[in-house]
């Protein structure tokens, strides 16, 4: 079953810059990017720059006269007159692996509250870039290849559930689920896996069962019912 890792989204042709850049140096890598990261001799990545602190740099200049760094915090004081990537760049660097899954990768986004983060290998040398955009790319996704991922891996492959038994329909990666599985315990089975898939927004589903396994009493082989939003299951 298909799911995206930050390896299969990042970016691996990195710009870099390095601790002795200056400003404009790296004012000049801001074409189709918005950070860069800083390296060391060895591409560990030691801090990054971003827009904001260009930003910071260029407001310091055009109020110069104004003393308008002097209301700044020590620290963004210095680093608003800061003149080469080491002084204005954000320092220690949070980072990524390769392996992480997307849902890792945002959630330290999230925590962190960042737009990008540089991918490092085990030896903590970089080897890419994540972005929050990235993250996103799985949601592209078309419906008829979800459809098929559930049908034939999820159904078929993995549960041994009869493409007959659960209809399958998506739409705008919203995946509607239909039919009679032979358990009750398989319906969230399947839910749950259908909704680990890549690009599958939501699952809505109103699948029915043959036999309650949850629920058996001893002189009793099976029970039917359905789950649904018309009727409930029999307990």
């Amino acid at each position: 079953m298909q799911h995206s890792t930050v390896q299969d989204v990042m970016t691996r042709d990195v710009v870099v810059a390095h601790p002795e850049a200056t400003f404009k140096e790296i004012a000049g890598l801001f074409h189709r990017i918005t950070a860069v990261p800083v390296v060391d001799t060895e591409n560990h990545p030691v801090g990054i720059v971003s827009e904001a602190d260009l930003i910071r740099k260029e407001a310091s200049l055009l109020e110069e006269g104004r003393s308008v760094t002097r209301w700044l915090h020590p620290h963004e004081r210095y680093r608003a007159e800061a003149e080469i990537a080491e002084e204005m760049m954000t320092s220690p660097v949070i980072t990524a692996r390769a392996n992480w899954t997307l849902a890792e990768a945002a959630q330290v986004m999230h925590r962190k509250k960042l737009k990008r983060l540089p991918v490092v290998d085990d030896e903590g040398r970089l080897t890419g870039i994540v972005s929050r955009s990235d993250l996103l790319q799985p949601f592209l996704r078309d419906d008829a290849s979800i459809r098929a991922e559930i049908t034939h891996d999820v159904l078929l492959n993995t549960l041994w559930i009869p493409a007959d038994a659960v209809r399958v329909s998506v739409d705008d990666g919203v995946v509607t689920l239909a039919g009679t599985v032979e358990r009750k315990s398989l319906i969230p089975v399947i839910e749950g896996m259908c909704r680990s898939l890549d690009g599958v927004v939501a699952v809505r589903q109103t699948l029915g069962y043959e036999f309650d396994d949850g629920h058996v009493d001893p002189g009793q082989s099976a029970v039917r019912g359905i789950i649904g939003p018309h009727s409930a299951p029999h307990r």
